[in-house]
């Protein structure tokens, strides 16, 4: 780590560490562990997953009423468990079986569990339950990841989140919290240009050491700068985090060369956890000692090194409400390789985007959405765009332009739409004058309502 100012270093050494300790969070004393376990080799961070998946699972056959039950059905008893492979025996858990089974979720043993949810890409939330283990671990987890890039907690950072619920509940005690972490918070579902404006004149009176948001909103600003002739890389930002959407190479560009500062690309969410987070060499490491990973096919059998499948995941610090072979509804590739960190977590080679952001052709061919959007892109008249999948007979396609389309350019998108998806589809394109995005904050550029797994 750099030679910290005098406050970061009281913040995170002490008054984080505090804050965590009244909330009864072995936060601290899990990250110093965590920093110690990234440098192991592949073969003892699988022994130590293996020593945890038996605990988790052990404890979820005897006081987890949903595991009581699916356990007997399919015949698996933890104490027979020998390898990580084993837990391909178990079915999946999704976001429908864990809405009809909330409460049997519950550990018999658990206290104090929080209540949380996601509002999904459906908009059909799911609440689910987290103990304070879980807790510590992820707020751990992301506290090494963030400092892998000599940050720290208690470094200026200005987060762009948050939906307006979200931001609705900043009460007096945690915007106390935010100005002791030295953290500012500005709402990702207003971008008004009036806003966009008056934020950057924010970030000039007071830089930040670093940035926390959605790729797409951080993006959105970083071209707002970059529309007003407005210099921002001198301002000492050290690095961009983003999450929660997938990060586009072109997202990744436009903020580093707008801010002069490097993209940290995170991977998670509520329900699953902090599953992996970019180092500086560029690998995305899988938190291994909280989180297995799988990929999976459509039937839920686990797929080699280097294929694209579903992203499984078990947390292994959900004993109160066990993740057990979670589908996030996400598309990866796990690598085999080694980073040139020298860090022995494993990789993920590729995040692919949700299965909803690939589209399906007339004639059953699935692919991503990056096909249809690289055509808007290639647009220099359309600025901002959003792509749904209907059906496979209509395609919806909301575009912002300096101008009204002329006819020869709503030609060529429909024709190249239909190259792609077939000839018989309907290519509904319609100008606004602003797509907004989500409840959430988030903006997804393409939806398919089409199921492709």
């Amino acid at each position: 780590m750099r030679n910290r100012d005098w406050y970061t270093s009281l913040v995170s050494g002490l008054l984080f560490p505090l804050q965590e300790r009244l909330k009864d969070h072995s936060t601290v004393s899990v990250r110093k562990a965590l920093e110690a376990s990234q440098w192991w080799n592949r073969e003892r961070l699988e022994e130590l997953q293996l020593l945890k998946l038996g605990h988790l699972l052990a404890e979820a056959e005897v006081h987890v009423p949903y595991y009581r039950r699916i356990f007997a059905e399919v015949g698996f008893k933890a104490a027979e468990v020998s390898s990580l492979a084993d837990l391909a025996r178990l079915p999946l858990l999704d976001k429908p079986a864990i809405r009809a089974n909330t409460e049997a979720l519950k550990s018999q043993k658990a206290r104090s569990l929080c209540s949380f949810n996601t509002g999904g890409s459906s908009g059909e939330p799911l609440t689910f339950y987290i103990g304070k283990e879980r807790v510590s671990h992820d707020v751990a987890a992301k506290w090494r990841a963030t400092r892998w890039w000599n940050v720290d907690i208690g470094d200026p950072e200005v987060v762009v989140w948050g939906s307006p619920i979200e931001l609705g509940a900043q009460d007096r005690l945690r915007m106390l919290r935010d100005r002791l972490l030295r953290t500012r918070l500005f709402p990702a579902f207003e971008m008004s240009e009036q806003k966009l404006d008056r934020f950057l004149d924010e970030l000039r009176a007071v830089p930040p050491r670093m940035f926390f948001g959605y790729p797409s909103a951080l993006s959105h600003i970083a071209r707002h700068a970059q529309a007003r002739g407005q210099r921002m890389d001198d301002l000492g930002i050290k690095v961009a985090f983003v999450t929660s959407e997938r990060l586009y190479d072109e997202q990744r560009q436009q903020i580093n060369k707008t801010f002069g500062c490097p993209v940290a690309n995170g991977y998670g969410g509520r329900d699953a956890g902090f599953i992996a987070h970019e180092c500086p060499d560029g690998g995305m490491h899988i938190t291994a000692e909280d989180i297995i990973v799988e990929v999976v096919d459509p039937q839920g059998i686990p797929l080699p090194f280097g294929e694209a499948g579903e992203i499984v995941v078990t947390h292994l610090s959900t004993g109160e409400f066990p993740f057990i072979r979670y589908r996030t509804g996400d598309i990866g590739i796990l690598d085999d390789g080694v980073c040139r960190c020298g860090r022995g977590l494993p990789l993920l080679r590729e995040i692919q985007g949700r299965s909803t952001d690939f589209v399906v052709a007339q004639d059953g061919t699935v692919m991503h959405g990056l096909a249809l959007i690289y055509i808007l892109r290639e647009l220099p008249q359309i600025s901002h765009f959003k792509i749904t999948q209907e059906s496979l007979n209509l395609i919806h396609v909301w575009v912002v332009s300096g101008a009204k389309l002329d006819r020869e350019i709503t030609a060529k998108i429909e024709e190249e739409f239909k190259a792609r998806l077939g000839q018989s589809v309907d290519v509904l394109i319609e100008e606004m004058p602003e797509i907004p995005a989500e409840k959430s904050g988030k903006f997804r550029y393409v939806v398919s309502k089409i199921a492709t797994t």
